[in-house]
């Protein structure tokens, strides 16, 4: 009696064996269904012969390694340039939505909104053909600014998600705006935003094979090369199961360093907590016995 109240909580109630019972069995049940699902891919991918020795070749050559790689680098190197200038043209338009100046608080979120309302594509596309920009610095600069425009409201929503009464008690000492803001309102924003600009990073780093409808050969462009070669019996499908799990796989990768900062600051917080000396008795006011 005492290890089912010890067991017990205030939101439900411990499973009995019934209850345990019928969760594996549905957990079974469950399993069987995505093993059945599986199989079925798998023949369907048997009997397309997606798995011949032709469709493959392409991939023990030098050469088409060397372009996958090539591409891959490429991909990467887009991503890293977009994510630098997103996270300042995300903070450059954060700062400007905060600001007390109507004119320059209207004209960031004019800029804002508009880029957040634009198609990334459509951005690319204008910058590459009407303003005649060369592939990596257009696709670049697409990112940038949908991507910027979207985290300056994360930036934006973080600052304004802290407790009010932290930045009024800032004020009271005398803090000025800037001093408030990079002293106590961002570090405390900044645990909040993490997931939401890591989601935006990911984002990014997706949208980076938009650059293969400008030529830019990235890792995606690399792959539509391979395959539409009819010399090696088009091999789309072996293409996608080679190009997808590295795509997911720098996907998780970002999401692994936004856990690991993430559990970085609880484990170094700025404030630390200071002993007390343990109280004793004293004089509590001058010339009182």
């Amino acid at each position: 009696m005492k290890a089912l109240a010890h067991d017990a909580t205030a939101l439900y109630d411990v499973p009995g064996p019934r209850t345990e019972h019928r969760h594996r069995m549905y957990g079974v049940l469950s399993t069987l269904i995505v093993l059945g699902l599986l199989a079925w891919i798998f023949y369907l991918l048997f009997d397309t012969d997606q798995f011949t020795y032709t469709k493959w070749m392409p991939f023990e050559y030098k050469g088409i390694q060397e372009l996958l790689l090539r591409g891959l680098g490429n991909t990467l190197k887009a991503f890293a340039i977009a994510a630098a200038l997103s996270l300042v043209l995300g903070t450059v338009l954060a700062v400007g939505r905060l600001s007390d100046h109507r004119p320059v608080r209207w004209l960031a979120t004019l800029v804002v909104e508009f880029f957040r309302a634009m198609p990334v594509l459509v951005m690319i596309f204008f910058i590459f053909v009407a303003l005649k920009v060369q592939p990596l610095p257009a696709l670049v600069a697409g990112l940038t600014l949908y991507n910027g425009s979207v985290l300056a409201e994360v930036f934006r929503s973080g600052v304004n998600a802290v407790e009010r009464g932290q930045g009024e008690a800032a004020f009271a000492l005398g803090m000025r705006k800037t001093q408030v803001m990079t002293h106590v309102l961002v570090p405390q924003a900044v645990r909040a935003m993490l997931p939401a600009i890591i989601s935006q990073l990911v984002v990014a780093l997706k949208d980076t094979s938009l650059g293969y409808l400008i030529t830019y050969e990235e890792f995606l462009h690399a792959g539509k090369l391979i395959a539409s070669n009819l010399d090696y019996d088009l091999p789309f499908i072996p293409v996608v199961m080679v190009i997808s799990p590295i795509y997911i796989g720098m996907c998780m990768l970002l999401s692994w360093f936004a856990q690991w900062v993430s559990k970085r600051q609880r484990r170094n917080p700025k404030v630390e907590a200071v002993e007390v000396a343990p109280a004793e008795p004293g004089t509590l006011l001058p010339g009182v016995q």
